[in-house]
């Protein structure tokens, strides 16, 4: 036999192994930093797709907020335009009711045409938009005519379930069982 032993690599073969190991590790290096690269451009795409549909979301919300902001304002208005009259009108009936207490009781009816100016101013304001004006003057009312604010509070209270009451026949339907008790 001889004295070359076949299991021990020579050093040819190292040199061969370490320059290919050395290759192979700079190609995997390369591959790798390709990947970082590709992946980071693929996240700045992505990123800035993202960005974009985040983008169009929020100004399609603030285009539907600005739209339901606009007519929940028209509706307010025609609210505030129709509690406005509502309450001119009251206003108006009031002023009968004084009329007709004017030669029985002049007193009461002054009070009762004191408390319609106010309701009156109060219809205006309203119509106009100035809450904060409708508050005050409820207090200055109240301080100065405490009777005649306390009896319009109750006139107001009874108006208003009345209302409420006529509002709520209107929307039940004629065919309900306690309507068809009542025939």
């Amino acid at each position: 036999m001889s004295n070359f032993d076949t299991t021990t690599p020579n050093t040819l073969d190292r040199n061969q192994a370490d320059g290919s190991t050395q290759n192979l590790k700079e190609e995997v290096s390369r591959a790798g930093g390709e990947l970082k690269h590709r992946a980071g451009e693929t996240l700045r795409a992505s990123t800035d797709c993202a960005s974009d549909k985040i983008e169009e979301a929020a100004n399609a919300a603030k285009d539907v907020v600005s739209e339901t902001a606009k007519h929940l304002g028209s509706r307010a208005h025609e609210q505030r335009e129709a509690g406005a009259d509502f309450i001119g009108r009251f206003a108006d009936d009031i002023r009968k009711a004084a009329r007709a207490f004017e030669n029985d009781v002049p007193f009461a009816a002054r009070g009762i045409e004191s408390a319609a100016d106010y309701v009156h101013e109060a219809s205006e304001k309203i119509q106009n938009g100035s809450f904060r004006d409708l508050l005050d003057g409820a207090g200055d009312f109240a301080r100065r005519q405490p009777a005649a604010f306390l009896g319009l509070s109750a006139l107001a209270g009874f108006a208003a379930v009345r209302f409420l009451r006529a509002s709520g026949e209107q929307r039940s339907p004629s065919s309900s069982p306690s309507s068809q008790r009542r025939e």
